[in-house]
């Protein structure tokens, strides 16, 4: 039976990186000083992804979906439509599923809560694949602190620049690496081997890359699948496998039986990471916890463990 299932995208027009070696993973560092303040945003959840009123232009409030493994901010084609966004060039757009080539509008001023994000490039994409009316990408939030609570439905964004207090609780700060704009974790193992990790809010599942499933599973045998639909927000589709990993720890909380859809996605490519194992961490993943925090100039994320958990 193929399930079909909605992913959003690692979205990005870079081309993949090209002879550049993937580093051997460092040990993690473990930070205890992030803390996100600021106005709370209402956010609906449709499942477990995450999204945000915004305004454009001085227009709104839209409904907007965050993901943190967009490289760019997209909008709706009715959208700019209704607020006649001019256009920009066309642009070759990495998807989930595959590239396509789309069209681009000028966006002079996205609000986000108190920030404001001027001069957006946003590829237009229709609103049917997207389900919201545009995506808040890493080009409007690389200098945010971006928080998701998942138990009160909230996201908070704040200026990064801003200062930090210090606060404590169940909370587990990894540092990351940036790469490609992406903020790759490496405290991140899966059934005891150390993987690569990148969040990504706007993706209902976690995938994992083809080099993941052979270091776990090995190559002769490979593990109880069923066959799942990926569709990306460009329309196309991706098969993968839907399997369960024993476990995956991160930052120190284990986490047994998780799903993951196994493909040879065209992002883990994208970020360098299609020969070493590697997890695009879905929210389906993150719910788990209370909280998720990242600092995407300070390449830090905070996750916030349940109330006894």
């Amino acid at each position: 039976m193929i399930i079909p299932l909605f992913v959003a995208l690692a979205l990005a027009v870079a081309a993949p990186v090209v002879g550049q070696g993937v580093p051997k993973i460092a040990p993690a560092v473990i930070d205890n000083n992030l803390e996100v303040v600021g106005d709370p945003l209402a956010a609906d959840q449709v499942k477990t992804r995450m999204f945000i009123a915004v305004d454009v232009n001085g227009h709104g409030p839209y409904r907007f979906l965050v993901d943190s493994g967009a490289d760019r901010s997209v909008v709706g084609v009715g959208l700019a439509e209704q607020l006649a966004l001019p256009e920009g060039r066309a642009v070759k757009l990495q998807g989930m599923a595959g590239s396509a080539r789309v069209a681009t509008v000028r966006i002079d001023a996205l609000r986000l809560g108190a920030s404001t994000i001027a001069n957006i490039a946003a590829p237009a994409l229709p609103e049917r694949y997207l389900g919201a009316q545009g995506i808040v990408g890493i080009d409007a939030l690389v200098d945010q602190r971006l928080l998701l609570d998942f138990d009160k439905k909230t996201i908070i964004v704040q200026d990064a620049r801003r200062p930090e207090p210090v606060s404590g609780g169940d909370e587990i700060v990894v540092v990351a690496h940036r790469r490609n704009g992406q903020l790759i974790l490496t405290a991140a193992s899966v059934a005891g081997f150390p993987i690569y990790a990148v969040i990504d809010t706007g993706s209902e599942v976690t995938m994992g890359n083809l080099a993941l499933q052979a270091r776990v599973f090995g190559t002769r045998r490979p593990p109880p699948s069923r066959p799942v639909v990926l569709t990306s927000v460009t329309g196309q589709t991706l098969t993968a496998n839907l399997a369960t990993l024993p476990s995956i720890k991160i930052g120190g909380l284990d986490l047994a039986g998780v799903n993951v859809a196994f493909a040879d996605a065209p992002p883990f490519r994208l970020f360098g990471l299609e020969k070493s194992p590697a997890l695009l961490i879905g929210t389906d993943v993150l719910e788990v916890f209370r909280r998720v925090a990242l600092d995407f100039r300070g390449r830090r994320v905070r996750f916030t463990l349940r109330r006894g958990g």
